[in-house]
């Protein structure tokens, strides 16, 4: 960020510029997102901590003598903040669900692939302490925060931080490398891993780390280890949520007082007048909040890696689609009396990029619940996520032939109890679609003629990033990766999300618009791979459903 720009900002600010207000807040809040976000690992209480940093910010921004000093004195703030919400937590909070996993977060929305994402993923394995240093170190070595200002927001000299640094280097290393065992097949390993619970915590990363060091197959590296600091130089911000509120209501203040505090009368009248206002990226509406948009002009988050592919309309040369262009039932599709839905058994065509996906037919909703909670993070071979209710599912793909290419075992649905349809594919490109802004050798998401690719069983469909299903009833999603390395993300969704994502493109650095497959009858097209059955090993689930 320019300094000189920053400083007359906050000058202005201080003297009661109301535009400058919003501009302090519109463009600071990301910093301290990613401080809170990543030090809680996307706990529910990251709302919470980023609005009472920004709303304590605002509120002694007079209180500040030095206008370049304002960077470590928000970091500060925020790292208050952090901490004393971890000493009010009560122990039955302390088992909450994450919010949105801020690891997958960050592998998703910078789109980390190879080391990038196996540092990322092992944050997870770090106690509160090291994770809140991280939270900065992260942002040091990425150029956001500098040494001395990390040292600040911690309350010690740059000496005693140094130390801390580097004995959390060494837990994170130690946490990259129980990351990498866990992609891997060792028997002795999967056989220890049969009783821990999936959570990440200090006494499994002791045993863990305790068997990689004493097993050769988990401790033969196969690629040269690039030290994390390496791999984060220039990465980018995890960008904002869309739709992430920061609310700077001044509660039982009086509009003079919140004036002579230096509150924007952007806000102030936000509170009485039912405007929208757009300024520096956030929208301030109605009750005096702060909503991130992404307008239709913004340019994608800024990527950590060179551009080295250009997006086309064509599959790349490792594709085979079938000619023909949208998905069509087999033979064996004539349904009887106790099957319904459409059984697809063969590859669709990618759609022009700039034809528009047909409109989205509307289906009850009741709300979706899941074993995983708001969102399953699934990594592993044999991880599963029960769904029950009435409505929307998202599954998002995320495939590392840089890991491990090969041949790809799709995840499978099974005990259906009721109806499960395939409804719409979206995320803005096919896994297939060639990928700009990439590294070399990679040139799409299912890899690339460097590295390999993901090879998908004959006969299936070709995923797009994100995959929705319509489920009214009951069934199980589980992980059956065994060749090329994938992860799954699952989210309850709703129609409207999902009419949002097929509609959004090519804007925003998409790919293409997105396909509805929903025909709003019983007729709609169920998933492959989906059985009423439960059988002891997912993976065996024939292509062609039968339900």
């Amino acid at each position: 960020m320019d300094s000189q720009h920053w400083r007359a900002v906050i000058t202005a600010a201080q003297a009661g510029d109301r535009r400058a207000l919003d501009e302090l807040v519109a463009g600071w809040l990301p910093l301290v997102y990613n401080i809170v976000g990543r030090a809680l690992n996307g706990h529910a209480d990251v709302d919470d901590v980023v609005q009472e940093t920004m709303l304590r910010a605002v509120g002694h921004l007079g209180s500040l003598r030095d206008p370049d000093s304002f960077r470590s004195w928000l970091v500060a703030i925020a790292m208050r903040q952090i901490r004393d919400r971890a000493r009010h937590r009560t122990p039955d909070r302390l088992e909450e669900a994450a919010a949105s996993d801020f690891a997958e977060l960050t592998v998703l929305r910078l789109q980390l692939e190879g080391q990038r994402r196996e540092v990322a993923e092992a944050v997870r394995w770090l106690d509160d302490e090291d994770r809140q240093l991280l939270s900065l170190w992260w942002l040091e070595v990425a150029g956001e925060l500098t040494r001395r200002e990390l040292a600040a927001a911690v309350g010690i000299t740059r000496q005693h931080a140094a130390v801390r640094v580097q004995r959390m280097k060494e837990r994170l290393e130690t946490s990259r490398g129980i990351v990498r065992a866990l992609d891997g097949a060792c028997p002795d390993l999967r056989e220890l891993t049969g009783r821990w619970n999936g959570r990440p915590d200090s006494v499994w990363r002791k045993r863990l780390a305790r068997h990689i060091r004493g097993c050769g197959y988990c401790g033969d590296t196969r690629e040269a280890v690039v030290p994390a600091e390496r791999l984060l130089v220039g990465i980018a911000l995890v960008p904002l949520p869309v739709g992430f509120t920061l609310s700077l209501a001044f509660g039982g203040k009086t509009a003079a007082a919140a004036t002579s505090a230096g509150w924007s009368a952007k806000l102030l009248g936000a509170l009485t007048k039912p405007a929208v206002a757009m300024t520096a990226g956030a929208t301030i509406a109605a009750g005096g909040a702060y909503v991130v948009t992404q307008p239709p002009d913004a340019p994608p988050p800024r990527a950590a890696v060179t551009p080295t592919a250009t997006a086309t309309s064509e599959p790349p040369p490792s594709a085979t689609p079938s000619p023909s262009p949208t998905p069509t039932p087999s033979p064996s599709a004539k349904r009887k009396a106790d099957l319904y839905g459409t059984v697809v058994d063969a590859v669709d065509r990618a759609p022009d990029p700039n034809a528009r996906p047909a409109a989205l037919p509307r289906r009850s909703e009741s709300g979706i619940t899941s074993t995983g909670g708001p969102k399953a993070v699934m990594q592993h071979r044999g991880d599963s996520v029960t769904l029950s209710g009435q409505g929307y599912v998202l599954v998002r793909w995320q495939i590392s032939p840089h890991a491990r290419p090969g041949a790809v075992v799709m995840p499978t649905w099974t005990g259906l109890k009721g109806k499960l349809f395939h409804v719409a594919s979206g995320g803005s490109r096919r896994m297939d679609d060639p990928l700009p802004g990439v590294p070399n050798g990679y040139a799409t998401g299912m890899g690339g003629p460097d590295i390999g690719y993901a090879v998908l069983p004959p006969g299936t469909q070709q995923m797009w990033q994100n995959e929705y299903f319509y489920l009214d009833g009951t069934v199980t999603l589980t992980q059956n990766e065994r060749g090329c390395d994938y992860g799954l993300a699952v989210f309850p969704s709703n129609r409207d999300a999902v009419d949002k994502d097929v509609n959004e493109g090519p804007a925003q650095g998409a790919i293409r618009y997105g396909l509805v497959r929903d025909t709003g009858t019983d007729s709609a097209p169920v998933p492959q791979y989906v059985t009423r059955a439960t059988p002891a090993d997912p993976a065996t689930v024939p292509q062609r459903s039968r339900v």
